[in-house]
């Protein structure tokens, strides 16, 4: 499966912003944005340009890709698939990707990011409604019940994030049992919890629309 594996801390300085790529890192001082928040490349610092137009909706497209770690034709199909669905087809196309399994185990606690819950996911550590799913993509629906399978309960990977992210609330949209290592799907993303930043999913549609 294609992914990138290229230094993620240089994903957020093109962006100019926290994408929280590295879980706790993100959260310290040892965040690079914390320390070179410019450009990536030799003439970094020197790029001060206006977005406008196109500039500025491949930015909002790309910022989105790399929050949720997916590829340009993964992400693309993605779009595609909520601009069939009813609703609005920004909002529709987030509550997606926040649906999809990796980003349920993120949200659960059971990953400090959505590459470490990916990672979870595809070892086969996850079970849903009692069935091992180890494809991050698959998307669960309201009254799925998502947890950790039995025999990766000691997994200190999976104690270990659990630990570090016990600071952070769940979304309104599952209950979770951080200690039973389950949680379950109560409905629906809302558009105020999708991103930990500020993301104009429109710009995303204008793009793709013409």
């Amino acid at each position: 499966m294609a992914r990138y594996i290229g230094p993620v801390c240089r994903l957020c300085r093109r962006e100019g912003m926290k994408l929280f790529l590295k879980g706790e890192r993100c959260h310290s001082e040892k965040c690079a944005i914390e320390k070179r928040n410019f450009v990536p490349g030799q003439h970094g610092k020197d790029r001060k340009s206006k977005l406008v137009g196109y500039g500025l909706q491949l930015r909002e497209k790309q910022k989105a890709r790399r929050i949720y770690g997916l590829l340009e034709t993964q992400f693309r199909n993605n779009f595609e698939k909520a601009a069939l669905q009813k609703g609005i087809t920004g909002e529709t196309l987030l509550a997606n990707l926040e649906r999809r399994l990796d980003s349920v185990i993120y949200r659960m606690g059971f990953g400090t990011s959505r590459a470490q819950a990916r990672q979870v996911v595809r070892h086969g550590h996850v079970q849903v409604n009692g069935r091992k799913v180890d494809i991050p993509s698959f998307l669960v629906k309201p009254g799925d019940e998502v947890a950790v399978r039995e025999s990766s309960r000691n997994n200190p990977t999976i104690l270990s994030a659990r630990d570090a992210t016990a600071h952070a609330p769940a979304p309104s949209w599952m209950e979770v049992d951080r200690e039973g290592l389950k949680g379950r799907i109560t409905g629906l993303p809302r558009r105020d919890e999708l991103v930990q930043i500020q993301l104009n999913e429109q710009l995303i549609v204008e793009l793709y629309s013409k």
